[in-house]
């Protein structure tokens, strides 16, 4: 017998289900590390070919944002509210919740997450 997993997200749920159609949500996680989600972007992508046209972001210092139903709630209703058709996520965090010429210099690693310096965002894999 093959059980249900109940605990995947109503977000990572919808994202399984593929593409059908624009607008497309996409849903990324950062944190100073890659076990904790203190951040949340989630963009809309209206037609193809074009760039991320309206852009929310959620933080939390105290919570992995990952778990945290309440805001899982509120990108669901921003995805709504919007007529997303398709969501996109990725399976783990993606980088450093602090965002390159704004919270530090251009081309330099972020200060206050270590973790993140050489190693590359995607795989989570030390690339010096």
């Amino acid at each position: 017998m093959k059980f249900k997993n109940r605990n995947k997200s109503p977000l990572a749920k919808r994202a399984k289900r593929g593409f059908r159609g624009y607008p497309v949500g996409t849903v990324a996680f950062y944190g100073p590390t890659a076990e904790r989600a203190t951040k949340v972007a989630v963009g809309i992508v209206v037609r193809e070919g074009a760039k991320v046209d309206i852009m929310k972001r959620w933080r939390s210092e105290e919570h992995d944002l990952r778990l945290d139903e309440e805001i899982g709630f509120e990108i669901s209703a921003f995805l709504r509210e919007h007529g997303v058709l398709s969501v996109t996520m990725f399976d783990r965090i993606i980088g450093c919740p602090h965002e390159e010429g704004i919270d530090y210099p251009e081309g330099e690693a972020c200060p206050e997450c270590p973790y993140w310096s050489g190693r590359d965002r995607f795989s989570g894999e030390v690339i010096n």
